[in-house]
Parts: C-alpha cells; structure tokens; sequence
C-alpha cells in the first residue's frame, strides 16, 4: 500500500495549487482526480473556457459593430461556430497540459478515480474499472469543488436546457436564449451569444442583478447590459419548462408568486448558483461535518472536525473563486508542513468578464452602512478618463470607499475595459493598509485607463484634476 505524507482529492484550482506548494516544501503528495483531464471545473468547463468565448465573441461583435468608425473597412463578419469550439479547446487542452506537465515536474503522484475517506489517514481511490485502491497518508485536503445549482422540478439535459457546461458547447446559435439567474455565470454566458446573435432574456429571483455587488456600480452595469440588448425579469422566478414543443415553454411568475406568463425560448440556462461537490467522499462515515449548506466545516485553520482532515475552496465558506481556493491550497500546504499559512478574505477581488468588465475588492457601500463606519466616496468617470475618451471606451467608472477617520481604502468597485485588469493595484494597496492619499500620490503612467483609479483617489479627499 502506498504511503504519502498529503493526499488531496480534487485538482482545480485549489488542489493542484495546494499538491505544488506542499511539494515545494518537500512533502510527499499524491492528487485524486475522478475525471480524465486534471484542473477541474475551472480550467474544463468554467472560468478559461468561458474567457476564451469571451474574447472570441468580443472581437466578432467589434468586427461586425466598432470596426468602420475606426476607419477598417471589412466585411460583415461570418460566425463559424466549430471554428470558434475549436479555439476554446485548444485553450483547454494548453491549461490542462499545463497542470499535467507541473505535477510531474513537482513529483505529485496523480491517482486517478473517485475518491472517498475511509477516515483519518486512509482514502480510497475506485478507479473508472470499479477496483478499489486505497492509500495511507498523514494528512487529507478535501478540494473538491462545487457542483452546478439544481433548479426544482427543471431537468437539465445539456442540450435545450443546459447548465454552464452546456451553454459553452451549444452547436449552434441560439435564437432565444433565457437565462435563470443574474449572476456572474449567467451574465457572462449571456454575453457570449448575445454578441453571437442570440436574444437574451435574464430571470432573476431578487429585484437586482449581480447580488453582493456594489449597488451603485451594478445600477449602471444593468443599464450598459439593457442598451447592449439584454432584457431582464427582476423580481421573478421560472417555475417550469414545457420540453415537449419544438420551443421550450418556460412559465415565469412574480417573485413572491402570482400572474405567470410564458416565455418562448430555444435553450434555457440555469445559472443559479453552484453548490458545494461531497458526494461519495465518505464525509458522513468519516465523521467530517458538515454545515446547514452541505459546506464542509473547517476552523481558522481549515482544519475539519476530523483529525488530519482539512479542506478548502468551493467545498467550504467563503466566495466560491478560483483565486480563493488557491490561497487556501497554499495556507494549508504551508500550515499542515509545520509553517505559517493565511488567507487575507478582506481582500480577495472579483471579476464579471463581460464588455465591460465589472471588478470590487473589499467592502461595498452597502457593507459599510450596515457595519456602521464612517466612510468617505471618491468616484471618477472613465468619460473623463483621456486614453478612454481617444479609444471610445467611456463606459463606466471607478469607486474608492475610504475609512473617514484614517483615510484607510476599505473597497473599490470599478466598472470599465480591462477593470478585471486594474482592480490589483487596490488590492495590493489594501494588503499593505493603504490609505487613498498613498495611492493618489503614485505617479501613474500617462495615458491609461488605471489614471481613472488615482482620480478617484484624488477624488476622496475632493481634489480630482481632471473633472
């Protein structure tokens, strides 16, 4: 029987970041992978391969709209939509090559098949064949992600009505596209076959979109989205999908209930959220709790109710980011190899990669109201941003939220290009206690949007230069 000194079951984000960290501080590491490609959700069927539909869907709809005010002349552009599944592969493939190629280079033993906790110490590994190995190790990190949202009584079959995994493989563009659900997820594949020709209709339970966000940013954003195409049912929910038609008939009705009416679509996508992958992991054997969210529970340590057990990412609490399972990976390599491990959760960013982008580290204006501190707001349009105005790209703006006491920067909401791009200088800033004067005194490179940041921190204490 093999012996190791950390098995980790799941190799997203987290686990495959958390095998290379605890091999960098020379332990012995075996992976468990239950699917044939290694990077789980994100670098397979999530975050990458949506980027890359992102970009593609992009540039078609800058061809077909942006180009001739620009002085290029070309063609109406022509959709060929396996040419385009064709270049998200490809970028799959080089991500996944990419984590293979690390975990040979890291000595990392991958174990591929389902794995399960026979208790501390022990996972047993059932490969696609149906034998079972198992293996002795020291220590244990549960990192195996989330899976999609189920919505009730609405069967999802990848094909008319798909979940994220369907929604970037569809073979063909989409008349009527509805979207269940305003979140990241549903905005951003909205996004794509809208650009690509699809008319978008999102339902959302709440009476706003993107939830958590900065209320002033996502009033703004909504309004960008409505004027790019996109219709929205706020305050409303899908209570059935008729399949049995040539279309789908999909039953909406007021929130709180009452008045449904049909909508027609081609597919439906429900976006509603992710929820925590435990299934067949043994958790319940094993005496690893769980909380009133099917999360694993963990300590400040993410040490779970089992000895030698610990667990990160999608599974446990927190935002359900990539980033964050990364962080954890890393504190817990460094913690379980005797060393000091931290994750920061103050300042973990986040990012909607549509056109334009959305991106917030820290606290929301909602969050300060409600904790009770006084604040003060530096904003700064990108209208009045140069490089914006030359590339006509003025959309949007940038928010700093500022301690008013200590002029300590507590959260910034940008909405604009590349605002996935700009939003680090903040968090970097926030990392290290920074004050809005620290960062409106840094020179910034003259022209570039990122001015529009140090704006808004001259804005903070009312002496921005250029509105």
């Amino acid at each position: 029987m093999a012996s190791y000194d950390l098995v980790i079951i799941g190799t997203g984000p987290g686990g495959y970041v958390c095998a290379i960290r605890a091999a960098q501080l020379g332990l012995k590491v075996a992976v468990v992978e239950k699917n044939a490609t290694l990077g789980g959700t994100c670098l397979n069927v999530g975050c990458m391969p949506s980027k890359a539909l992102l970009h593609a869907s992009e540039l078609f709809e800058e061809a077909g709209h942006s180009f001739a005010k620009m002085g290029i002349g070309v063609s109406a552009p022509k959709l060929d939509l396996p040419a385009m599944m064709n270049f998200k592969q490809q970028g799959i493939d080089g991500n996944v090559k990419g984590v293979e190629y690390l975990m040979k280079k890291n000595k990392i033993d991958v174990l591929v098949g389902k794995g399960k906790i026979l208790g501390a110490g022990k996972v047993e590994v059932t490969g696609a064949d149906g034998k079972a190995t198992s293996v002795d190790t020291k220590s244990i990190v549960i990192a195996s992600g989330s899976a999609v949202a189920q919505l009730k009584g609405i069967e999802i079959d990848e094909k008319r009505v798909v979940s994220s995994t369907g929604a970037l493989s569809l073979d063909k563009v989409p008349g009527k596209l509805i979207v269940v659900g305003a979140g990241v997820i549903g905005l951003e594949l909205g996004s794509v076959w809208r650009r690509l020709g699809a008319e978008v209709t999102v339902v959302e339970f709440l009476d706003r979109i993107l939830p958590g966000m900065d209320g002033e940013v996502v009033k703004q954003f909504q309004r960008i989205l409505e004027k790019q195409g996109f219709a929205f049912k706020l305050g409303a929910k899908v209570t059935g999908v008729d399949t049995s038609g040539a279309k789908l008939a999909v039953k909406v009705e007021a929130a709180a209930g009452g008045n449904p009416e049909t909508l027609e679509a081609d597919v439906v996508l429900v976006a509603i959220g992710r929820v925590p992958y435990t299934e067949g992991l043994g958790l319940k054997e094993a005496g690893v709790a769980l909380d009133e969210r099917g999360r694993v529970v963990i300590d400040d340590h993410f040490a779970t109710s089992v000895k030698g057990v610990y667990a990160i990412g999608d599974v446990v609490r927190g935002p359900m980011l990539a980033h964050k399972a990364e962080d954890e990976g890393v504190a817990v390599a460094e913690l379980i190899a005797g060393k000091a491990g931290h994750v920061n959760y103050d300042v973990i960013p986040g990012v909607v990669y549509t056109t334009p982008e959305v991106s917030s580290v820290g606290k929301t204006e909602e969050d300060l109201k409600q904790a009770g501190i006084a604040y003060t707001v530096g904003k700064f349009p990108f209208t009045a941003n140069g490089r914006s105005k030359v590339n006509q790209t003025t959309d949007g703006f940038v928010k700093i939220l500022a301690d008013a006491k200590t002029d300590r920067v507590l959260g910034v909401h940008i909405i604009g290009r590349e605002a996935g791009e700009m939003i680090h200088e903040a968090a970097v800033l926030m990392e290290f206690g920074g004050s809005a004067e620290d960062l409106a005194r840094t020179c910034h490179a003259h022209p570039t949007r990122s001015e529009a940041i140090k704006e808004a921190a001259l804005s903070v204490g009312k002496r921005a230069i250029h509105m």
